[in-house]
C-alpha cells in the first residue's frame, strides 16, 4: 500500500502536489488532513468526485509499503502520520520546495529551491509526458499561483514561470482559478483587521519597517493571513506578524507576511516550529505568552535580518576623491580619464561633498573652470554603512535620484557603491 500525504492546515500548493503526485504515483492514495484551507475545502466541496480524498482515520497503516510526502518535511504537521515515524523499512519520498533539512529521514527525495512544491511535480509530469485535463493544469495552477503570489514573491523562479505557461498550454482555467484563490473576507476578518490597526505600531530594523500586532480571539476566525497581508499593506510595512491569542485552548497563531528579501518570515517561523518561505508563513505555539512570541520574534528578526551581500561587497575601494579646493578644471579631467560620473570631495579624510557631471551645468562661463569644486559640489550628501543590503542602496538611490553612494564607517569614507554595482548585483551577475 502507498499513501500521499501533506501539511496540516492544507493550501492550494500543498493539495495540488498530492493530486499531481497520484500521476507519479498511480498506485497511491491520497490521505488529506482534517484540517484545510478554507478555500482549499470549497474547491474540493465541488470537485470530490473528480479528486479521490481519503481522511487519516479512514487509513490502515499497518501495511504501508511507501509513504509520500509533498509540501511538508517535518513530522510534527504531519495529522495522524507522524507514528509511521520509527517504523522501519518504511520507503519514504519526498517532495518539497521549503529548503530547510527537517526531521523526516527520506529514501528519496526532490527538494529544491523553486517557489512551489507544485512546480516540482509538474516538471517531472511534462518530462514523462503526461496527459494533463484541463481541470488537473487548473488545479497545478492554482498551487503554483498561491505560493508565489501570481509569480510576484521574491521566492518565485524561471522554473515556477515555465510550469505556469506549460499549464496554461493544457487548459488551465483563470476564471476558475481566480474565483478560488480569492479568499473569503467576512465580517470576522474586517473586525480583527480594524482592531489591528486601532493598535498599529511599527519600528524600523536596519532601515526596514516591521510591525508586530497581537490580537485575542474567541473560536474559529479564518482566512488570518489575508488579515495579516491586508494589515502589512495598509501599513506599508515591509514585513508584518500577527499573534492570534485563544485564551480558552491556549494557542497563539503566528502568521508573517513579507514583501522583502531582508525578512525572511519563512526561516523564523521554522524557528518557531511552524514553516513556509521567504514571503509568507505560519506556526502555531501552545501555552505561550503573547507578549513573550513578540519578543521571541523580534530576536528572530534581528538574527535573520542581515542580507547575505552587504555593500561592504559590492563597492569600489580605495575611493578615488578630490579636495573641496580643487579647480573644476581639474575635477573635468579626472572625470574624463578615470570614466566615472562623479566624486567624492574629501578634507581631511572627512566627506564634505559630491561633485557630479551634473554639476557642471551651472558653470555659465569657461572661467569658472578656474573656481573651486566647493564653489560648485553637493554639500547635503546621502551615505550609506557597509553592512547595509543592496535593496536599501536603491531604495536610497530612487528616492533621491543619486547614482552613487559614499560608504561611510566611523565617519571615514571606506568606498563608494553605484547605480551599476546595485544593477550587477540585482541581475546577478556577481563574480563567484
Amino acid at each position: 500500500m502507498e499513501i500521499i500525504t501533506t501539511h496540516r492546515n492544507t493550501d492550494f500548493d500543498a493539495f495540488a502536489s498530492t493530486i499531481a503526485a497520484t500521476l507519479v504515483y498511480p498506485e497511491a492514495v491520497v490521505v488529506l488532513p482534517h484540517i484545510l484551507n478554507p478555500n482549499v475545502r470549497a474547491f474540493l466541496s465541488i470537485h470530490k468526485d473528480i479528486f479521490a480524498t481519503q481522511s487519516p482515520k479512514e487509513i490502515d497503516l499497518d501495511g504501508l509499503r511507501r509513504l509520500v510526502l509533498v509540501d511538508v518535511n517535518r513530522w510534527d504537521r504531519l495529522d495522524r502520520i507522524d507514528r509511521l515515524q520509527n517504523r522501519a523499512g518504511l520507503e519514504i519520498h519526498l517532495w518539497d520546495h521549503h529548503m530547510d533539512p527537517g526531521d523526516v529521514a527520506a529514501t528519496w527525495r526532490c527538494q529544491e529551491n523553486v517557489g512551489a512544491t507544485v512546480t516540482l511535480l509538474v516538471r517531472r509530469l511534462r518530462e514523462d509526458r503526461k496527459v494533463l485535463t484541463p481541470i488537473q493544469a487548473t488545479l497545478f495552477l492554482a498551487g503554483l499561483y498561491e505560493d508565489t503570489g501570481n509569480l510576484t514573491f521574491p521566492s518565485s523562479t524561471a522554473e515556477d514561470a515555465y510550469a505556469a505557461a506549460y499549464l496554461l498550454e493544457r487548459g488551465a482555467d483563470l476564471n476558475i482559478l481566480s474565483s478560488f484563490l480569492r479568499p473569503a473576507y467576512g465580517q470576522k476578518q474586517k473586525d480583527t483587521l480594524f482592531l489591528m490597526l486601532q493598535t498599529a505600531d511599527r519600528v524600523q530594523i536596519n532601515g526596514f519597517s516591521l510591525s508586530i500586532n497581537c490580537q485575542q480571539v474567541s473560536g474559529h476566525v479564518g482566512n488570518l493571513a489575508v488579515v495579516v497581508e491586508m494589515y502589512r499593506e495598509i501599513l506599508n510595512a515591509d514585513a508584518a506578524f500577527g499573534i492570534f491569542h485563544d485564551p480558552q485552548r491556549d494557542l497563539c497563531m503566528v502568521i508573517g507576511r513579507s514583501s522583502t528579501e531582508v525578512f525572511d518570515v519563512g526561516s523564523i517561523l521554522r524557528t518557531m516550529g511552524g514553516g513556509g518561505h521567504p514571503a509568507a508563513g505560519s506556526a502555531l505555539l501552545k501555552s505561550v505568552k503573547p507578549a513573550a512570541v513578540q519578543e521571541w520574534i523580534l530576536e528572530l528578526v534581528s538574527g535573520n535580518q542581515q542580507s547575505s551581500v552587504q555593500i561592504g561587497d559590492l563597492m569600489s575601494f580605495p575611493v578615488t576623491s578630490v579636495s573641496s579646493g580643487t579647480p573644476m578644471s581639474q575635477v573635468a579631467a579626472l572625470l574624463r580619464e578615470k570614466g566615472c560620473t562623479g566624486l567624492p570631495v574629501v578634507d581631511d579624510d572627512r566627506l564634505v561633498g559630491m561633485i557630479s557631471r551634473r554639476d557642471f551645468r551651472k558653470l555659465k562661463k569657461e572661467s569658472q573652470l578656474k573656481a573651486p569644486v566647493r564653489a560648485f559640489m553637493k554639500r547635503d550628501v546621502h551615505t550609506i554603512d557597509p553592512g547595509r543590503s543592496p535593496m536599501q542602496a536603491a531604495r536610497l538611490m530612487i528616492k533621491h535620484d543619486i547614482g552613487r553612494l559614499p560608504v561611510i564607517r566611523e565617519d571615514r569614507i571606506i568606498g563608494i557603491v553605484t547605480r551599476s554595482d546595485v544593477m550587477i548585483y540585482f541581475y546577478d551577475l556577481l563574480p563567484d
